[in-house]
Formats: C-alpha cells, sequence, structure tokens
C-alpha cells in the first residue's frame, strides 16, 4: 500500500506538547490561536466558532483519552492539523465517558471537502485505531518526538 505523505498536513510548529490547558474551551482557543498565529488561518475567533458549531452535532471525544474536534471553515488558509498532548487529562464529551490527554484539530478549508488533503486526514484517523500509537502519543515528550511519531509511524 501506498504511504500518505502525513508530513504534507502535519507541521511540527502546529504541536504543542505538554500544554497546560485545563478546559475544552481553553484547549480549542489555544490551537486556533495557533493556527492564526503560524498562518495557517485567517481568523481564530471565526475558526472557533465553526468548531464549536461541529462540536454540537456530536461527540468529538473519540476514547482512550483522545479527542479531535474540528472545523470546515471560510477562515482556513490550508487543510491542516493542530495538536496539544495535555499535561493533564481534561473533561470532555466522549464515548468512553473518560478524559482526554490529546487533542487533534481538523482545520479544513471549505474548499478542500473532497481532496487529497480530506485523504490524508483519514491516515490521522487510522493512526488512532492503534493503541501503540495512542500511548506512545500521550507519553511523548517534545513536539518534535510527536512529529517523528505522526510522520513514521508504521
Amino acid at each position: 500500500m501506498e504511504k500518505i505523505e502525513l508530513n504534507k498536513v502535519i507541521h511540527e510548529e502546529l504541536l504543542k506538547v505538554r500544554s497546560v490547558a485545563t478546559t475544552k474551551t481553553e484547549v480549542i482557543n489555544e490551537l486556533g490561536e495557533l493556527l492564526q498565529e503560524k498562518g495557517f488561518i485567517n481568523s481564530a475567533s471565526e475558526f472557533i466558532k465553526d468548531v464549536y458549531l461541529r462540536e454540537e452535532e456530536g461527540e468529538t471525544g473519540i476514547g482512550q483519552g483522545v479527542a479531535i474536534p474540528h472545523g470546515k471553515s471560510t477562515a482556513v488558509l490550508e487543510t491542516t492539523v493542530a495538536i496539544a498532548v495535555l499535561e493533564q487529562e481534561i473533561e470532555w464529551e466522549t464515548l468512553d465517558g473518560e478524559g482526554v490527554k490529546v487533542v487533534i484539530m481538523f482545520a479544513v478549508k471549505d474548499s478542500d471537502v473532497n481532496t487529497t488533503h480530506v485523504l490524508l486526514l483519514q491516515q490521522v484517523a487510522i493512526l488512532l485505531a492503534n493503541n501503540t500509537f495512542i500511548e506512545a502519543v500521550k507519553n511523548v515528550e517534545s513536539a518534535d518526538a510527536l512529529y517523528k511519531l505522526i510522520t513514521e509511524f508504521q
């Protein structure tokens, strides 16, 4: 099977390890602001509003300590993923009723809904089905280590 190049949608400067956010709102804001600061979205407030609209449709806490909030938004300039690995588990609406330690935020450009980028994002979802991968992410020590883990995990 052809290896999808996750490094096309994963950028090390969008990985936040040891985030001290203590609530869902804090971590969503932190990642939204990071996306704006690094030039992937043009309005954190607009994007975050779209993320919350999506949150209302159903739980993004997929279990095992992972949440995947996402926003399809006109504020997104380039489809990408921002990730926070939290110091402490936080409360989140999850399928297994447990807290969340890893937040993987998908920022999807309106026009990218059916493109390669979305296929790449699906690859991230496949990684999340792997327990070894999830445990490794929860214990990662740096953004560099997290980037290597995601782009090189076999």
